[in-house]
């Protein structure tokens, strides 16, 4: 299953280059990596304009979103990234208080046109 959420950064030119690095190849901690892929996350890619963060995240059958959540808070390693990520970080307009990360709503889709 795709999903794609949305995330603002704060805008702040030095802290979103050093947003960027951190999320340069090699640069997130592998505990980090680890607990993606063990949640049954297949890929994820996180795209920017400005200061709006998109990412797409293409999950297997088993992921589940609250084990996900419960698992991350349960290892020092992912705490410690996700504190270090909040200094950058901003929910976007309208999100729902006390979320980061976004979910969209698909409305269109070429494969179902014709």
């Amino acid at each position: 299953m795709q999903q794609v959420l949305l995330l603002d950064l704060k805008d702040d030119p030095a802290g979103i280059a050093e947003y960027e690095r951190w999320h340069a190849a090699g640069n997130v901690p592998a505990a980090v990596t680890a607990s993606i892929r063990r949640a049954g996350i297949r890929d994820m890619r996180i795209f920017r304009a400005g200061t709006r963060l998109v990412m797409l995240m293409e999950t297997g059958p088993d992921y589940d979103p609250a084990a996900k959540a419960a698992s991350d808070a349960a290892d020092p390693d992912v705490v410690a990234w996700e504190r270090l990520m909040d200094r950058f970080q901003q929910a976007i307009p309208g999100a729902i208080p006390g979320t980061k990360w976004t979910e969209t709503t698909q409305i269109y889709a070429l494969s179902a046109q014709d």
